[in-house]
């Protein structure tokens, strides 16, 4: 969607989500801000009201899925384009408990379903919109150093591609967001490698670009990209090989 009148950013205190406000920040487009660091939250909305965007911000915790539906739902019907990019993540080396995963899987799964599922009956009603899902690179094949995160990605790009195809017709546009590193404190915590690193700027450029289009899956950068795609295509067991002999095996 070009020129979207008003923008909703869930995780917009982490690195890919500020970038974006930033990008999205202009004269005559309203953002809605989440995040769960307030003081965070406040010097983004003042940097974006700065390019003379209209600002509200929401420090919601997205565990409380009932309160992140009722504010989703008022929101909606001024909302043009939604960006479900908010997520935790874990690792083995740190340790995967259940009460990690448990907590991931909140985040990462349950509330970015329910954020898209509040936004598109409004849209479907209207017969316009987009939601734009983050999902990752590691979608394409799990990465044996984070797999509750990989398989809430995975979740994601499923959910979203299932999306487009029956929200087409009514049109309203859907799209997956698949990036690989990304220089935030999210990506300083994956232990393994980090190469074909991107700046968050760089990233947001990406996806707005890919967004505009309505490409079905917004996949960066190349090179891994590729290579996770043809791990995902290759048997299961020569793919894990590949990756302990990279350096992302546990």
């Amino acid at each position: 969607m070009r020129n979207p009148r008003a923008v909703l950013i869930t995780g917009a205190t982490g690195g890919i989500g500020a970038a974006l406000a930033v990008a999205y920040a202009a004269p005559g487009r309203t953002l809605f801000l989440h995040g769960r660091d307030q003081a965070r939250l406040d010097e983004l909305a003042s940097v974006c009201r700065k390019k003379a965007a209209e600002v509200e911000t929401k420090n919601l915790d997205l565990t409380d899925v009932e309160a992140l539906v009722a504010w989703v739902e008022a929101i909606a019907p001024r909302v043009d384009l939604g960006i479900v990019n908010a997520a935790v993540t874990s690792n083995v080396r740190a340790g995967e408990s259940w009460r990690e995963v448990d907590q991931l899987l909140q985040v990462n799964v349950r509330a970015a379903l329910a954020t898209a599922a509040a936004l598109v009956p409004e849209m479907r009603r209207r017969g316009a919109g987009q939601i734009a899902l983050v999902s990752s690179i590691s979608a394409w094949f799990g990465l044996p150093l984070t797999p509750a995160y990989s398989a809430s990605k995975a979740a994601l790009k499923a959910y979203g591609e299932a999306l487009r195809g029956w929200l087409a017709p009514h049109g309203v546009e859907v799209n997956v967001v698949m990036p690989g590193f990304v220089r935030t404190p999210m990506s300083a915590r994956f232990p393994g490698p980090k190469r074909f690193m991107l700046e968050p700027e760089d990233a947001a450029r990406r996806i707005v670009r890919g967004l505009e289009r309505d490409q079905a899956r917004i996949s960066f950068p190349f090179p891994s990209s590729f290579a996770m795609w043809a791990l995902g295509a290759l048997p299961a067991g020569l793919s894990q090989r590949i990756l302990g002999a990279m350096g992302y095996g546990r």
